[in-house]
């Protein structure tokens, strides 16, 4: 299955792809030149439609379970003091996603949207702490009945186009798609500081299904 956040990429893909392949077959005389670019299409075709791939997730029940917004690897889980969305101490969990990892985002509770900002900025290289603060990005802030969750889509050194179809006011369900940030990036998810964490740094995660964390800190 092929996100819909990337069919205008896969179309002019697939267009480019074929003009080479035609180019190569009845414009270049030479057979060795006819067949690397006949690889080369089809090798970038494949990479895009295998970028923009969607599989279907099963989100785990449970109303205090925070779950991963994006696939990728947990970079770090730190202490912080947020004075934008929850007003004080907080807990960050950052995830990068690499070129292969799927990029659909999805939200990682159920509630109702209540605060959203796109910043234009920089494309550092999404590891880098400083890319929270200097890339562009967007922040999505969530009300739940047991607490509030701030996260952030932040472009990376290749990614060019966040897409957030988010309002404020929107509902928000738990492991539904929302929208993607296109060819490498990071999310940062900060949540109260009263959370149990279920994830640590070098841990994979899979948006929809891994648990983040508990909002009740029993267990």
């Amino acid at each position: 299955m092929i996100t819909r956040y990337g069919y205008d990429v896969v179309g002019v893909v697939a267009i480019l792809c074929l003009v080479g392949f035609l180019v190569s077959w009845f414009l270049v005389d030479a057979r060795a030149i006819k067949g690397s670019l006949t690889v080369v299409s089809l090798m970038v075709l494949i990479f895009t439609l295998f970028f923009f791939r969607d599989p279907e997730r099963i989100t785990p029940g449970g109303a205090d379970l925070i779950i991963a917004p994006a696939d990728g690897k947990v970079l770090s889980v730190r202490d912080v003091t947020d004075d934008e969305f929850l007003h004080g101490a907080a807990i960050q969990v950052s995830i990068f996603m690499s070129p292969l990892n799927v990029h659909v985002n999805r939200f990682p509770v159920t509630g109702s949207v209540k605060y959203f900002r796109h910043f234009p900025g920089a494309h550092v290289v999404a590891f880098d702490e400083k890319a929270s603060v200097r890339n562009e990005r967007t922040h999505i802030g969530i009300a739940h009945p047991q607490g509030q969750v701030l996260f952030k889509q932040i472009a990376g050194f290749i990614a060019r186009r966040i897409v957030a179809e988010v309002r404020e006011g929107d509902a928000a369900v738990a492991g539904a798609r929302f929208g993607m940030i296109k060819f490498g990036s990071r999310v940062d998810v900060i949540l109260p500081r009263s959370v149990s964490v279920r994830v640590k740094p070098g841990d994979c995660t899979v948006a929809g299904e891994t648990v983040l964390a508990h909002f009740s800190t029993a267990g």
